[in-house]
């Protein structure tokens, strides 16, 4: 009982802590998504040169996209003729951060790791997509411009008043995105909670002094799981309040994000192996330089102080902001657990094609297919249902011109 109620007090404590910043992260991701052209992304990623590597990168750290809904973004860039290191800078940078997880980042764990985690994400992004600029052939990167599919139904100009265009970026923020990033969000503070309460402090008294090995037991976690951006936060102040360097602590905050199995899959099949080994060698390596020089060139005072401040609120009385914060954060990661995606059933016609696809995670990916299907010649509607894997299109399309469609976003077609 008494580990339960530590438990309990540790999740509440951390997202007390997180709450009034991540609520006024998503809104300004929301504020971004909406009055931001999506085309503006593109249009100047097609030569693969150092100068479209840095603008994708630079466009990427801002936007907050988690590790899978990254994925059709990158693979839109891409089919609109972005080149394959502009490309591979984007899917390294956007997952590591996010005006949300930098805001987050800064609540919890303090300005320094605010600070060092973008220029992590955009050392690591600029390596990434130098090595696959200089090792990928020339023709690799020739790539027609073909559809222009955006992040979101919701695009840029959809709506016709400014009120109107608000209440979507509302919607993003506080339904879409709360709704993709909110269960990983609970995830990664039930581990945290889990991991104070329950590891004995002796446990990671091994990996004290040994930067070199909390580097390697951190990347063998981080990698191949599924973390997101904010999620990751609490996680890493978890392991460091048990011992863990702030070099290790910031390896998470990187690795963990933007690398994991399902993002592996589809780099591999959409850019090539050569694509993929050049896109881990740069997270790992840049993760490997990032953290030894945290824990041996500067002040340990620098990340610890936030900690303890965060760990003293367990005695002290948090404040009524945070705690509005905090119950408002609940509410709307419940409702967007209880929310249902919206599905039509279209009538049984021979216009009608039903199409199931392997590979949605989140609503990015559901809206990126859907926007993909209806700029195709001959469709008239098209519907992607996430909760069911599916998606219904009316019109005279060809079935392979559909599944050819959905596959070159990276995802997998059922018959």
């Amino acid at each position: 009982m008494e580990i339960l109620q530590s438990l309990l007090t540790d999740i509440w404590v951390m997202t007390c802590e997180m709450a009034p910043y991540l609520l006024l992260g998503f809104l300004l991701a929301g504020l971004m998504h909406e009055y931001i052209p999506r085309r503006l992304y593109s249009s100047y990623l097609s030569r693969p040169t150092l100068r479209s590597v840095g603008l994708a990168t630079a466009i990427g750290i801002p936007l907050p996209l988690c590790s899978c809904g990254v994925l059709p973004t990158a693979m839109s860039l891409r089919r609109e003729g972005a080149s394959h290191g502009a490309t591979t800078a984007f899917l390294i940078a956007t997952p590591q951060t996010g005006v949300d997880s930098i805001i987050a980042t800064f609540s919890l764990m303090g300005l320094p790791f605010a600070i060092l985690r973008p220029i992590a994400a955009l050392f690591t992004a600029l390596l990434g997509g130098t090595l696959v600029n200089t090792f990928t052939s020339a023709e690799a990167q020739i790539l027609q411009p073909g559809m222009n599919p955006s992040q979101s139904t919701c695009s840029v100009g959809s709506t016709n008043t400014p009120w109107e265009r608000f209440c979507s970026a509302l919607r993003y923020a506080y339904v879409e995105m709360m709704g993709d990033i909110g269960r990983w969000l609970i995830i990664g503070l039930i581990a945290a909670g889990m991991i104070t309460a329950l590891v004995p402090d002796q446990w990671f008294s091994a990996f004290h002094d040994n930067t070199f090995l909390s580097i390697l037991l951190v990347l063998c976690i981080s990698i191949p799981m599924y973390v997101c951006a904010t999620g990751s936060i609490p996680i890493a102040v978890a392991l460091m309040m048990k011992g863990l360097t702030p070099g290790a602590a910031l390896v998470l905050l990187m690795a963990g994000p933007a690398c994991n199995i399902a993002s592996m899959l589809v780099i591999h099949k959409v850019m090539g192996r050569r694509t993929l080994l050049l896109y881990l060698l740069s997270i790992i390596s840049g993760a490997i330089i990032a953290a030894l020089a945290i824990d041996n060139l500067m002040p340990a005072a620098w990340f610890t102080s936030t900690l303890q401040h965060t760990a003293a609120c367990h005695q002290d009385t948090i404040q009524w902001l945070n705690i509005a914060s905090a119950i408002v954060l609940i509410a709307l990661i419940l409702n967007t657990l209880r929310h249902t995606h919206n599905h039509e059933t279209a009538e049984s016609t021979a216009d009608t094609t039903i199409l199931h696809i392997q590979g949605m995670h989140c609503s990015h990916c559901a809206a990126n297919i859907q926007h993909a299907l209806e700029n195709l010649e001959g469709v008239e509607t098209a519907t992607v249902n996430l909760s069911e894997n599916m998606a219904v299109v009316t019109g005279s399309t060809p079935y392979e011109t559909l599944r050819e469609t959905i596959q070159s976003l990276g995802y997998e077609v059922q018959k």
